[in-house]
């Protein structure tokens, strides 16, 4: 849901995967839904993928780069997604 904190996948597959390297483990915010889409990651593959959430999530550059005052989006298949607790909130 826009507004929730996100941690990327870590995962680093054998096989394409529409996740970029730069943003794997990185912690971001979710801007908005886009709908559901099958994801490449599978489709690729030759296996069946059923429609999943696709989510445009906004990274600090900072904390992607080293340095930067802007931010970076990319677009996430839900499955590549993780919560990430807010303590200030108490919630997941």
């Amino acid at each position: 849901m826009p507004g929730d904190r996100v941690r990327t996948s870590r995962s680093d597959p054998p096989h394409h995967t529409r996740v970029p390297r730069y943003v794997r483990g990185a912690v971001g915010t979710v801007v908005e839904a886009h709908g559901s889409y099958p994801l490449p990651d599978d489709l690729v593959r030759g296996l069946p993928s059923e429609p999943q959430p696709v989510y445009t999530v906004r990274f600090p550059a900072r904390a992607l780069f080293g340095q930067g005052d802007h931010a970076v989006t990319v677009d996430v298949w839900e499955s590549h997604l993780h919560p990430v607790e807010d303590r200030r909130k108490g919630n997941p």
